[in-house]
């Protein structure tokens, strides 16, 4: 996933408008969370969205109806039904969205510290990007790098995108060019590092595309000293359980955005811990609905990034007292 080549913010010599860009079906499910047969039901129901079809016969969909889609996928995950909200303008979803139907929205000013980041993704720079942001991993620290920066950076980057202020490629970019200054740090932490314990396995379930979450995670642990195992997203759940085995980890930490399913999140953390063993803990973290709402047996859930280091400190404390 993360781009090689330098310089991809850069300005290209002929330019492509957005209502020309067009997504197939399954490129639309993975961007926004919403199924296959969702897209199609509410085709049928509320008239969006109004797919075009390519030579195959296949559906395709412009990028303006994937960016109301997204929105719409993000109001669901606040409880709207999608009775209420599919057919409405995006100019009312976006109102919707801050909680004030009918009054126009007022912008959020990011925090000061951030602007000029958000700057300089909106002119297309990479290269100013990427030596901004490894300028301050040097500045900062890993752990204080994903802390301070990293994670509100990427908040603010979606409240921008959900006013209308960034498109979906620069959303992406921004990640990508992200997810690369952070490997370059988890890769020049892990070399330093000697503790090793707990070992981490890190991954998503299959119905969670989302990487930048488990990345952080990873960071932090990294910076903790502890060996971390990175499958990246979408892993199913058997193989997961299989990893853990096979490379006897001490701890599973899985990532889940608001985009995950309470179902996917419950249905596949139970059948996960019925192929662990008890001695392999489990970590969930992240925005998912499912995480908030209970307890859930047999599963430590990551409250926020500060609790990354409260559970490695309980995890070796344990670990301490199992020893003869």
């Amino acid at each position: 996933m993360p781009i090689v080549a330098t310089g991809f913010f850069q300005p290209m010599t002929t330019s492509v408008s957005p209502e020309a860009m067009m997504l197939s079906i399954a490129a639309v499910e993975r961007d926004t969370g919403i199924g296959k047969d969702t897209l199609r039901v509410w085709e049928r129901r509320y008239g969006f969205p109004v797919p075009a079809r390519d030579a195959f016969g296949e559906r395709s969909y412009p990028s303006e109806q994937v960016e109301k889609l997204r929105v719409i996928r993000r109001l669901m995950d606040q409880g709207h039904r999608p009775g209420r909200i599919v057919a409405q303008p995006v100019a009312a979803l976006l109102t919707l969205s801050q909680g004030a139907l009918g009054q126009t929205p007022t912008p959020i000013a990011p925090p000061e510290h951030l602007q000029s980041y958000l700057d300089v993704i909106k002119s297309h720079d990479s290269e100013a990007l990427q030596n901004q942001l490894t300028q301050a991993l040097t500045r900062e620290g890993l752990s204080d790098f994903v802390t301070d920066l990293v994670a509100p950076l990427a908040v603010s980057v979606g409240d921008a995108w959900v006013r209308g202020e960034l498109a979906i490629f620069e959303e992406h970019l921004f990640t990508e060019c992200v997810i690369r200054v952070m490997r370059l740090g988890i890769a020049n932490c892990a070399k330093s590092s000697k503790m090793g314990l707990p070992k981490v396995l890190l991954t998503t379930f299959p119905q969670e595309s989302h990487g930048l979450g488990i990345l952080m995670v990873e960071a932090l642990l990294v910076e903790q000293g502890c060996a971390c195992l990175s499958l990246g997203t979408q892993t199913p759940v058997r193989d997961i359980a299989h990893a853990a085995l096979a490379h006897r980890v001490d701890v599973v930490a899985l990532s889940f955005s608001s985009l995950m399913k309470t179902n996917d999140v419950l249905d596949g953390l139970t059948e996960l811990r019925q192929h662990l063993p008890t001695t392999v803990t489990v970590w969930a973290g992240g925005q998912a609905a499912a995480l908030k709402r209970r307890k859930l047996a047999d599963v430590e859930v990551l409250r926020g990034l500060a609790d990354v280091a409260v559970q490695v400190k309980r995890w070796r404390s344990a670990a301490l007292k199992l020893k003869p």
